[in-house]
């Protein structure tokens, strides 16, 4: 059987997360309890239910991909396309009725993330990206902003006090004060406003493959850059920086100390 072309596999994985969606916001703001994981993450029970939710679309749709999400774990090990799921990226914020939570798709064609979608239900936006298909806001091109000075940057990550932890706070300190804006509008929301144009530079210190993958092909092909903290191109690191590509050489200097210079690192942070 001849393949999916991959922009019908993206229209289906798009449709897939809105209805998605539509299950988090039945719980949105609802007092919904969280429950401690074995990790001490939190997961509710519409984590549960949206990730049965896109599970069943995908094993209806291609009943031949393997499946890996954050919730159920991983079934089809060795095919070669892998679903990956993340039904409710930031749990904490969806707990606490912040609505910068996010339905998080991505497919995996030989281990290469080719296809994303990050969608918010309670903002109503919606990024999805193909290889080749470019990244798409709604019905907008998304864009990486043109943004060339750090002095003029919005840069974010999810948690200041995590990059601390995993001994980052030093590189972040030397970005925040070079940036005209230091942010942590955190988790797939950053990486969405890196991709769209809204801010120049995320980063995170940790982030597990369902939180990464998704963000690779959307940064992607929205013309930016997006790698681990040691410069590869990897969704497993378990690190992640994306910037705009105007920035990417002198963020990721700032954040690892590759020849960072301080001198023309002028706060304007608020």
């Amino acid at each position: 059987m001849k393949p999916e072309p991959l922009g019908l596999t993206l229209e289906f994985a798009a449709e897939a997360a809105w209805r998605a969606g539509r299950v988090t916001l039945g719980h949105f703001q609802s007092g919904v309890v969280a429950e401690k994981k074995d990790d001490a993450s939190p997961v509710t029970v519409a984590d549960r239910e949206t990730e049965r939710l896109l599970r069943a679309a995908i094993e209806t749709r291609h009943p031949g991909d393997g499946i890996l999400g954050e919730e159920f774990g991983e079934t089809g090990s060795g095919a070669r396309r892998r679903w990956i799921l993340d039904p409710i990226d930031g749990t904490r914020s969806f707990v606490h009725g912040v609505p910068l939570y996010g339905v998080m798709i991505a497919l995996e064609e030989a281990g290469d993330p080719v296809l994303g979608v990050v969608h918010f239900p309670a903002l109503g936006e919606i990024l999805y990206a193909a290889r080749g298909e470019g990244a798409w806001w709604g019905g907008l091109r998304a864009r990486v902003s043109e943004v060339s000075r750090v002095d003029e940057a919005l840069v974010l990550t999810s948690s200041a006090e995590s990059l601390g932890r995993h001994g980052r706070a030093e590189g972040w300190a030397r970005l925040t004060a070079a940036a005209n804006m230091a942010r942590t509008w955190g988790d797939c929301y950053g990486y969405a406003l890196v991709a769209t144009g809204r801010a120049e530079a995320m980063c995170d210190a940790k982030m597990a493959v369902w939180d990464a993958a998704p963000i690779f092909p959307i940064i992607e092909e929205a013309g930016g850059v997006v790698t681990d903290w040691a410069g590869r191109r990897s969704h497993t690191s378990g690190d992640t920086i994306a910037t705009n590509a105007a920035l990417d050489t002198a963020v990721r200097q700032l954040l690892t100390a590759a020849g960072a210079d301080s001198r023309n690192s002028t706060s304007r942070s608020e």
